[in-house]
C-alpha cells in the first residue's frame, strides 16, 4: 500500500489490542453495533454482531470444557460455511491457536501437518475422518464432527486471560518446496495488518463477498477486515462463474476477497450484458494485473489494485489504485522496508534481479516463524530481514516487478503446491526410477503440474494408471495434468536434478495431457 492510496484510517504504528485482537474486537462490535448484520452464509444463515459474539461464547466454553486452554493448536478441518468460522473465533477467543487443515489433505501430507502441529483436539467435518484411518497421528486425541453438538453455557466462560498483539493466533501450512510443508506462525497483529492492507479501500459498514477458504491467508483476511471495518461478509464455499455476480448482487458486496489468476479471466468470457456495470462492486484486489483483467474492470464499473504477499508476511507491496498494466507489483507500503539482494544478502543495483526480502517497523506484523522448525526460520529471518524466497527487479521508479520464484512451488488456481511432496508420491508408483516435478504455463494464467519420469525398464507406463495411483494419495490439485517419459534426468555437479531444463522446454510433443485423455478432477463438494 503506497502512501497515495493509502486509507485515512490506516496508520503504519501498533494499533490498541481492542483494534486488531479478534476477541476484543468482536466484544466491541457486539456492544456498539448488536443487530448490525456481521455474516451471511451460503446456505442463507446470517449472524448479527450480537448473535455471532453469543455462538462464538457458547463454542469457546464447550471447548474449555473439553480442557482447550489459551496457546494449545487446535485443528479446524471443515469447509466455508458457519462451523467453520465458529470454529475459529471461539479458538481464538479462548487464546487458543487456529489450525486450518486443507479439505484436500489425505494421505502423508496430512499425517505430516497434524504430527508436525502437534495439537490433541480436531474439529472435523464427517466426511474427512476417513481419512485418518491408518495414519499415525499419537498426539491428536480428540475428534469432533459436529460443532454445534458442542456448544456450552457461555454464562460460564472464563474469559479473563489476557490475549495479545503478539500471541500467535493461527498456524497455516504453506507448501515446502526443499522439504515437508512448513506451519507459518502468525500473530494477530499480523493478521490484522494484512487485512487492513488487502482490503484498506473498505469503508465502515460495507460488505466483502469471500470465496477463498478459511484455510488460506485470503480468506481468514478478509474476514477480518470486515470486522475491523464494522462491515460484514458473504462467506461462499468457493469461486464461481456462474454465481459470481448473483452473490455480489444478493450481498450487496462492495468487494471481494480478492480475482487470482483465473478467476477474472473466466468472468470475462462471459457473454457482454447491458447491465454489466449494474452491480455494487466498487473496488478489487486482483492478481495479476494486465489488460485482459483491466479490460474486466472497466466493463463491469469496478476500481482495481495489486501487489505482493505471502503467508508469511503482510502484503509488503502494492500499486496504487488502478495502475497500468506494467506487470508491476508497486512499492513498499507504508512501514515496510524492502530491498533486493544477492546470495550474500548483498543489495544489487536497479535492474538486476535479486531476492526480495523485507523487514517492518513494528514488531509482529508478520510472522514470528516457522512452527518447531529453528534452522528454517534462522534462514528465513537471518541478518533481520524475511527473505521471500522470490526473484524480483526493481525499475528506476522504484517499482517492483515479480520475477520467479527461487523455490520450485508451483502454484495452480489459487493453491500453492509442493513439487517435493507431489515427487514423494510418485515415487511409490512401482514403475517409477526417477521424477522431478515442475509448474508449465497453462492455456489461462499460472500454471498446471508437469511430472517427468524416468520409467523403471520392464512393462510399458500407463501415465492413466499413475493418476489412477495418485488419487487417494493427494489432494485434486496436485495431481499432474502432465507427464513425460524420458530415458535420463540430468543432474547437477552436486547430483540433483536439473529442474530447470525441463520448466524452459514446458509442454513437448511426446508429452501425455490427462485432460486430453478425458481425466478431469475436481474439488469435492462436502
Amino acid at each position: 500500500m503506497s502512501a497515495r492510496h493509502r486509507p485515512a484510517w490506516f496508520s503504519a504504528t501498533t494499533p490498541a489490542r481492542e483494534d486488531c485482537v479478534l476477541k476484543y474486537m468482536l466484544d466491541s462490535r457486539a456492544a456498539r453495533f448488536p443487530d448490525r448484520r456481521f455474516a451471511r452464509f451460503e446456505d442463507g444463515t446470517q449472524w448479527t454482531y450480537a448473535s455471532c459474539r453469543d455462538e462464538v461464547r457458547r463454542l469457546a466454553q464447550g471447548l474449555q470444557a473439553r480442557g482447550v486452554r489459551k496457546g494449545d493448536r487446535v485443528f479446524v478441518w471443515l469447509p466455508s460455511g458457519r462451523p467453520i468460522v465458529l470454529a475459529w473465533f471461539a479458538i481464538n477467543y479462548l487464546g487458543a491457536i487456529y489450525v486450518p487443515l486443507n479439505t484436500a489433505y489425505k494421505g502423508k501430507v496430512l499425517e505430516h501437518v497434524i504430527n508436525a502441529a502437534g495439537g490433541s483436539v480436531m474439529l472435523a467435518h464427517p466426511s474427512l475422518t476417513e481419512r485418518l484411518q491408518g495414519l499415525q497421528t499419537p498426539k491428536l486425541q480428540q475428534v469432533f464432527t459436529d460443532v454445534d453438538a458442542l456448544l456450552g453455557d457461555a454464562s460460564a466462560l472464563d474469559d479473563s486471560t489476557p490475549i495479545e498483539h503478539w500471541d500467535i493466533q493461527s498456524i497455516i501450512y504453506t507448501s515446502g518446496t526443499t522439504g515437508p510443508s512448513k506451519g507459518v506462525l502468525s500473530p494477530y497483529l499480523q493478521g490484522y495488518t494484512t487485512a487492513v492492507v488487502n482490503y484498506g479501500y473498505l469503508q465502515d459498514g460495507e460488505c466483502i463477498l469471500i470465496n477463498l477458504p478459511m484455510f488460506h491467508v485470503g480468506g481468514t483476511s478478509s474476514i477480518t477486515c470486515a470486522l475491523v471495518r464494522s462491515g460484514s461478509f458473504y462467506l461462499v464455499e468457493g469461486f464461481s462463474t456462474t454465481q459470481f455476480w448473483n452473490q455480489v448482487r444478493e450481498g450487496q458486496c462492495s468487494t471481494t476477497s480478492g480475482l487470482i489468476g483465473v478467476m477474472a479471466a473466466f468472468l470475462s468470457k462471459a457473454e457482454p450484458r447491458a447491465d454489466d456495470a449494474d452491480n455494487p462492486l466498487k473496488y478489487i484486489t486482483m492478481f495479476p494485473v494486465n489488460e485482459e483483467t483491466i479490460a474486466f474492470a472497466k466493463r463491469f464499473g469496478f476500481d482495481y489494485l495489486t501487489g505482493f504477499n505471502m503467508t508469511e508476511v503482510s502484503t509488503p507491496l502494492m500499486t496504487d489504485m488502478n495502475a497500468p498494466p506494467d506487470g508491476s507489483c508497486g512499492w513498499p507500503r507504508s512501514g515496510i522496508e524492502c530491498r533486493l539482494v544477492d546470495e550474500n544478502d548483498i543489495e544489487i543495483p536497479r535492474g538486476q534481479i535479486g531476492e526480495l526480502i523485507c523487514r517492518s517497523d513494528i514488531p509482529w506484523n508478520m510472522n514470528a516463524g516457522y512452527d518447531g522448525l529453528p534452522e528454517a526460520t534462522a534462514r528465513a529471518w537471518r541478518n533481520g530481514w524475511f527473505h521471500t524466497g522470490d526473484l524480483f527487479r526493481q525499475d528506476e521508479q522504484g517499482k517492483y516487478y515479480f520475477v520467479d520464484r527461487i523455490k520450485d512451488t508451483i502454484r495452480r488456481r489459487g493453491e500453492n503446491i509442493s513439487s517435493f511432496e507431489v515427487e514423494n508420491a510418485i515415487r511409490q508408483f512401482p514403475q517409477v526410477d526417477e521424477v522431478v516435478v515442475v509448474g508449465v504455463a497453462n492455456e489461462v494464467a499460472e500454471q498446471d503440474v508437469l511430472a517427468v519420469i524416468k520409467p523403471k525398464a520392464g512393462d510399458p507406463f500407463d501415465p492413466a494408471k499413475l493418476i489412477e495411483f495418485l488419487s487417494p494419495l493427494l489432494a485434486y490439485f496436485m495431481i499432474p495434468r502432465y507427464v513425460r517419459l524420458v530415458n535420463e534426468i540430468p543432474k547437477t555437479e552436486t547430483n540433483k536434478p536439473r529442474k530447470v531444463v525441463f520448466r524452459d522446454e514446458g509442454i513437448t510433443a511426446d508429452t501425455w495431457d490427462r485432460e486430453k485423455a478425458g481425466i478431469r478432477l475436481r474439488r469435492e463438494r462436502l
